[in-house]
Parts: C-alpha cells; sequence; structure tokens
C-alpha cells in the first residue's frame, strides 16, 4: 500500500475557503499601505547564507534553514570533518544559501544593492512568506506570512505616528479591538543607568517583559540570579510597579530618570508619538507599557506591540525605530522604522471571532446548471456578460442530475443557481434561485447584472 502523503510539521494547506480569507486580510493591509504611500517590493525566498548568519543572534541562527549546495555538495568536505561533526563548519561547506528568516534583513540587502536606484525616504511593504526551523506548536508555525512595512533614511518621529495610524486602521477594518502597547528603547536603557546596572541591559528588560506570566516576585528572583544587586533591584521596584494612564506613567517615570539624558530623550519621544496619535484621532487603546522590549538588541527608539483584547493570543502586530540596520552591509547611518502584521495569527483571531465579512467567504456568485449543449452554450454567453461586469460565475460542466448540481452550489457556498431550460431560451431568460431562501425569479441578463452587483 502506497504510503499516505503528508507535509512537513509547522506547515499547512490551505483551502480554497481558508485562501479566501486570508486574500482578505492580505488584500486589507495591502490597501491602507497604499494608502498611506508605500510601494510594494518583493525578494528572493533564498537569500545568500552570508547575508543572513549573524543578523539574529545565536539563536536566530540555529533556526535558519540552510539549502545544501546543488549537485556534489560534498566535494570541498573531507572524512576528517564529516568525523569530526562539527556542525558550523560543516554548514559553512555545504551550504551557501538558506530560507529568509524575516523580511527585514533581506530588506537593508535590498536598500544597500539598489541604494543608488531608490529615492530616501524609501517607503515600502512586502507581504511574502517567511521559514523559521522553529519546534511547531499553537500560535508557531515554521512557515508563515509577514506583511512589513518599512520607512528607512528618515529618523522623524511622524513616521512612528503614521504606523499607529496605520495600525488603528487596519483593525478598525478587521473589526478586531486592540491595544497598542509602545515603549522606546532609550527608557529602558536609562532604567538599568539609573539603577547602576547598564551592562545589565538585556537581562533587565528580559525579565521585566515577564512580569505578566511569571509575577513581580518571580521577576526580582531572576534579576539577583542574573547577577543584579538586591540594591538594584530595590531601586527597581517603582518602575515594576508603575501603574495609572500614560500621562500618569510619564510623569512617574520622568521624576526617576531624571539624571538620565537617554532615558529622558526616550519619554520625550514616547509624549510625541503618544500626544501626536491622540491628536489625529486614533481610535484604538494606546497604553505606554514600560516592560515592553521587544528584540531589544533590534531596536534603538520606539517599539509598538499590538494585543488582541478579545482573545488570548500573542503579539499580532509588532515593530519598532532602528538606527543602523543597513549598517551590517557597508551603509552606515540610515535610520529607519517598520512594522509587521502577523498575518497568520490574525487569521486565528478573525476566525475565533467570526469578522470575515460574507464577501470574503464566497468565491463564485452564482452557478449556471447545465442541462444539455443548447442550454451550456445560451448560459456561456450569459456568463461572459457578467464576467464582463465583474461578476465571478461558472457552468456546471457536465450534464449531471439537478440534485447533483445543486449539491455542487450547495458545497461551494455558491449564493445563487442559474437555470435555463426550454422555456428561458425561448424567452431569452434566466431563472435565478437564491441558495439560501429559495426563492425563484425569471429576469433577463441585464437584470441579473444589476442583482449580483
Amino acid at each position: 500500500m502506497a504510503q499516505k502523503p503528508s507535509i512537513p510539521k509547522g506547515t499547512r494547506d490551505f483551502s480554497p475557503e481558508e485562501m479566501a480569507k486570508r486574500n482578505y486580510i492580505f488584500d486589507t493591509i495591502k490597501s491602507v499601505y497604499k494608502l498611506h504611500g508605500f510601494s510594494q517590493i518583493e525578494t528572493p525566498s533564498m537569500e545568500n547564507l552570508s547575508t543572513l548568519m549573524g543578523k539574529y543572534g545565536e539563536e536566530g541562527d540555529k533556526l535558519l534553514f540552510k539549502i545544501l549546495n546543488s549537485g556534489d555538495f560534498l566535494k570541498s568536505v573531507n572524512d576528517e570533518q564529516l568525523l569530526g561533526r562539527n556542525c558550523v563548519k560543516l554548514t559553512n561547506s555545504l551550504c551557501e544559501k538558506g530560507l529568509r528568516y524575516d523580511l527585514t534583513v533581506p530588506f537593508a540587502r535590498f536598500v544597500v544593492q539598489h541604494r543608488n536606484e531608490i529615492q530616501f525616504p524609501f517607503k515600502r511593504f512586502q507581504i511574502q512568506p517567511v521559514w523559521r526551523a522553529d519546534r511547531p506548536q499553537k500560535g508557531r508555525y515554521r512557515e508563515f506570512y509577514q506583511c512589513d512595512a518599512d520607512v528607512i533614511g528618515t529618523d522623524s518621529l511622524l513616521n512612528e505616528v503614521d504606523f499607529v495610524q496605520i495600525i488603528d486602521e487596519v483593525f478598525k477594518k478587521f473589526g478586531i479591538n486592540i491595544t497598542i502597547k509602545l515603549n522606546n528603547r532609550k527608557i529602558l536603557s536609562g532604567i538599568a543607568e539609573i539603577i547602576g546596572e547598564p551592562e545589565k541591559i538585556i537581562d533587565i528588560t528580559v525579565a521585566i517583559d515577564k512580569i505578566d506570566k511569571i509575577g513581580i516576585e518571580n521577576v526580582n528572583a531572576e534579576l539577583i540570579e542574573k547577577g543584579i544587586s538586591e540594591e538594584a533591584v530595590k531601586q527597581l521596584q517603582p518602575i515594576l510597579t508603575l501603574s495609572g494612564d500614560n500621562n500618569e506613567k510619564v510623569e512617574v517615570l520622568s521624576k526617576l530618570l531624571a539624571s538620565s539624558e537617554i532615558g529622558m530623550k526616550g519619554i520625550e519621544e514616547l509624549k510625541f508619538v503618544i500626544e501626536n496619535a491622540d491628536l489625529i484621532g486614533v481610535e484604538s487603546t494606546v497604553e505606554f507599557d514600560v516592560s515592553l522590549a521587544r528584540g531589544l538588541n533590534y531596536y534603538t527608539g520606539t517599539i509598538i506591540e499590538v494585543k488582541a483584547n478579545d482573545v488570548e493570543i500573542g503579539s499580532i502586530t509588532g515593530g519598532g525605530r532602528y538606527d543602523n540596520l543597513t549598517g551590517v552591509f557597508g551603509l552606515d547611518g540610515v535610520s529607519g522604522v517598520g512594522i509587521s502584521f502577523g498575518a497568520d495569527r490574525i487569521f486565528d483571531v478573525l476566525n475565533q471571532l467570526d469578522l470575515y465579512p460574507d464577501n470574503a467567504k464566497n468565491g463564485t456568485s452564482i452557478l449556471f446548471v447545465n442541462f444539455g449543449d443548447k442550454e451550456a452554450m445560451a448560459s456561456l454567453k450569459h456568463i461572459k456578460t457578467l464576467r464582463a461586469n465583474g461578476i465571478s460565475c461558472e457552468l456546471y460542466p457536465e450534464q449531471s442530475k439537478m440534485k447533483k448540481q445543486m449539491g455542487y452550489a450547495n458545497n461551494n457556498h455558491i449564493p445563487y443557481v442559474a437555470i435555463i431550460g426550454e422555456n428561458e431560451l425561448n424567452n431569452n431568460t434566466i431563472t435565478v434561485k437564491c441558495m439560501e431562501t429559495g426563492v425563484q425569479e425569471e429576469i433577463n441578463v441585464e437584470q441579473l447584472v444589476e442583482k449580483l452587483k
């Protein structure tokens, strides 16, 4: 017996109905990006490993999918190297390319490679799949889509305000209630500075990022375990217990960070983004969250993360400011800011809340029943008229029993069925049946166009 086919763990097939839903997500995000002046680019699924390696940290490098060299990939490896089983050295010899881990590093490579062809500030969006050799689990896949937008070549905070507005508009279109969480990398640096542990900034922020999950006592224990002094942990307590609205949090933190130049700069930038988001009428909740870190090594200013209020799921959008992303490719001093919508998690949220509009689930609008050659030819003429008016329709390909053809329409969620028999041929009309109500009416093709539009 032939082995039952399967797909790799952490990947998924998508049915036509699921693809209709996913395209609704992509098209919605794309439409908002375009409204805000972003242009679309694409980069290859595979990049040179020299482009990818070393950009995501040691753990990130382990999660890169490497591609074996074509042909005799063992030709540059001797028996001693194989027996030595040194994975890093073997990988360097066997693989020159890898699947992209995200869209940001390929974007940085694109900017540097095409710097003489693009105009700064450069506003791009990109909707493509990425791959990570991660352990699959709920909400975490090995192949998934990212929907990125970035502005590079400007350090204006108006870009951060625009991204907050983009996030608000996208989720308003989806009907998802969200909280947009904001922080600033400079604030986190200031916190580490005032407690006398600037070199421990990563340990501090990784720990305080877990407050909601493990509680303040366990966070304090983890900080001490990481070598942070008890006095420094004591100084952190007013920050760890920070509460109130955005203005109250900013006021308290401004006093605590008064002696830190970088910390106060972060407060200033944060206030600009929050105040202007409010000024332009952002409707979603915007919350200052001092524990928000989001890949600390990566960002240098504003940090953004979005949570769905009505579903238990991780971040559904994230992003922030980076000051020298292109520096690793030899182009220094190019500041940028960007966001990425998590299409797969948004897909899960929309499914759980059943927020898809009806037209996002439908493919074909009307099915023409096939009663024979004459009827089929008449149907094809009407189908041409409908398609010319942007209406999706199809003719059942075989002269089958009515029950079978109706079952096809029902199973494929086709809302209307068109019937052309002897009477309709003589009158040049179409009998249209609504599959939901069962109501039928006999109309001409012009009336059908108006009805379906």
